[in-house]
């Protein structure tokens, strides 16, 4: 599988439910292939809080996870609005990693999504002094922002 199998998939599927599509873009983010879709019904497809989209991303991975193609990470987006969530989880992630770094202590994040854990950890992973660690349990799932100092060897878990 790859990034044409998925964007023809994406596009019959989008066809199917009468939205009408503009163009699909595919970029390579935070080590996963990132396909955006340009439409004027962008609000049909992204739903309350993104509700619509998250599900849409979930049936196409199960799709191609139940086809057997497990090893090509992408993710689908709208107009963009996944690709801003992203930024303003790094903006965030790494303002509390300064803090943390400023201060000398550890920063707890609010609960989010394994995905959302993820990019944090992809985001602060090359800051000195700063490690991330998850914690908690289900859906109270966190990330706790460490102060390393100098001398540790940060570990990343997800």
């Amino acid at each position: 599988m790859g990034k044409d199998e998925v964007e023809r998939t994406l596009r019959e599927l989008l066809s199917k439910l009468g939205i009408a599509v503009d163009g699909i873009d595919a970029a390579d983010i935070a080590g996963q292939t990132l396909f955006t879709i340009r439409t004027k019904d962008s609000g049909v497809l992204i739903g309350t809080q993104g509700e619509t989209l998250r599900a849409l991303n979930y049936v196409l991975r199960k799709f191609f996870e139940d086809a057997g193609d497990e090893a090509f990470r992408f993710v689908i987006d709208v107009n963009g609005y996944h690709l801003k969530h992203i930024k303003e989880l790094e903006n965030e992630a790494r303002l509390l990693a300064e803090r943390a770094r400023t201060f000398k202590y550890d920063v707890e994040m609010s609960p989010m999504s394994p995905y959302d854990r993820l990019i944090v950890h992809s985001a602060l992973g090359d800051i000195p002094e700063i490690a991330t660690e998850s914690a908690g349990e289900g859906r109270l799932r966190h990330i706790v922002i460490k102060y390393v100092g100098n001398t540790a060897t940060p570990e990343k878990a997800a």
